[in-house]
């Protein structure tokens, strides 16, 4: 296949181009930085204090430090081998799985220092108190990660995303140029940055604030930190351990890594979803039974419509569930329209939204900043949706038609 063919000139842009781009570039790590400064517990320290983190090299160590040693975990911990999906080249990547082995000994290293410490963890409290630090600095990585990752798409014979070859040096930098950038051949920069530096940095910024709590209240606990370290620890930990559910998505398959998804990873998962818990840790509220109780019920409904129907596609794919009905497509594809996936197109994506909204609950009703998560999330869900559309609309032709005849409603059944 020649090279102009394999990497064929992007003509269709998203985010509304270059100029898009540029003003997502700027206003995310603005809007990042400053909602966590609504979440601050001392309201004193000025502009120039956050900016001073510069000449504190520790910071940068830390961090630095975090990433290094997870990205030896993820080449060196004990896992399984598995096939990506078939490249247009024809050729098939190969990804090592273990979540497994990565989370258990993240979770034995934390229960060694607590045992250690007496409960007392200077880690955690040092993440806490340099919350915002941290966040700017993981920007600035990302920055830094996505030049090297732009530059090195211009390798010979690489593999360029589709969406990501438009020419426009700041669109492709903020898209993804490089579908799959590698470090040798077996360390996939993109799928690890989806799933360990910032996942399970949410999950130690959500213990920090539990942490933090539990040190200056006299060893006391908060039933709604609790529940929200919970919850969220199990959505993590679900992501991690089941990572190989990410090898068939469209961010693996489709998509360049580029600033848009470093940033997404690295700094707007851990320092944009941990929202709740920060909030809870400056002004804590006491839900009680019943709060807790529906907020648990709604959350087991997001996770059981969200958990069902994601392994209900995954195993006809495999082949395993025949009797489903489908729609056998020209391209010698099977549209699934049965089960789950007669309720709507993107039933995954309302468990995934309901399970957002029991985040938010966890902070009830005190302050609307807390279910930014929950909107943004349903606005992330249906761009998602109407790219997918298209895209399929695209592919399928007249069988993408019959599909919709089939199955009307695309996220949210009888409503949308």
């Amino acid at each position: 296949m020649a090279k102009k063919q394999l990497n064929p000139r992007t003509t269709n842009f998203e985010f509304g181009g270059p100029i898009g781009a540029t003003v997502l570039t700027v206003f995310l790590p603005i809007f990042t930085i400053l909602i966590n400064l609504q979440l601050t517990p001392s309201k004193i320290h000025s502009v120039t204090y956050y900016l001073n983190f510069c000449k504190s090299s520790h910071l940068w160590i830390s961090y630095c430090l975090w990433f290094s040693l997870l990205a030896a975990g993820d080449l060196l911990l004990p896992g399984k081998t598995l096939n990506g999906v078939k490249l247009r080249d024809g050729k098939t990547l190969k990804y090592k799985i273990n979540g497994i082995s990565n989370s258990v000994l993240l979770l034995l290293i934390l229960a060694l220092r607590w045992k250690l410490t007496d409960g007392e963890m200077p880690e955690l409290q040092y993440l806490y108190e340099n919350h915002l630090h941290l966040a700017i600095i993981s920007i600035i990585f990302s920055v830094y990660l996505s030049c090297f990752v732009y530059l090195k798409s211009f390798i010979n014979n690489t593999l360029l995303a589709l969406g990501g070859n438009s020419g426009n040096v700041i669109y492709d930098w903020f898209i993804g140029r490089e579908l799959n950038p590698r470090i040798g051949s077996s360390f996939d920069i993109k799928l690890f940055c989806e799933l360990r530096p910032g996942m399970l940095l949410w999950f130690l910024i959500n213990l920090s604030c539990l942490h933090h709590y539990y040190v200056t209240h006299n060893r006391e606990l908060n039933d709604s930190l609790v529940l929200i370290n919970l919850l969220q620890a199990l959505y993590i930990f679900d992501g991690v351990l089941n990572e190989e559910g990410l090898l068939t998505m469209i961010d693996i398959t489709t998509d360049g890594f580029g600033f848009m998804l470093a940033f997404g990873d690295l700094t707007f998962v851990p320092f944009t979803y941990a929202l709740q818990a920060r909030f809870l840790s400056v002004s804590p509220i006491h839900l009680g039974k019943y709060r807790t109780s529906l907020i648990l019920s709604l959350m087991s409904l997001g996770y059981w419509i969200f958990h069902s129907s994601n392994r209900e596609k995954s195993q006809f794919k495999k082949g395993k569930l025949p009797h489903l009905k489908a729609i056998q497509t020209k391209r010698g594809t099977k549209l699934l329209c049965d089960s789950w996936w007669s309720v709507s197109q993107h039933i995954n994506y309302f468990g995934d939204w309901l399970i957002s909204l029991s985040w938010c609950l966890t902070t009830w009703f005190q302050t609307p900043l807390t279910y930014y998560y929950s909107v943004y999330f349903a606005v992330l869900l249906f761009h998602r949706q109407k790219r997918d559309e298209k895209k399929c609309s695209e592919k399928y032709g007249n069988d993408w038609i019959k599909y919709q005849e089939r199955v009307p409603y695309k996220i949210i059944p009888y409503v949308y």
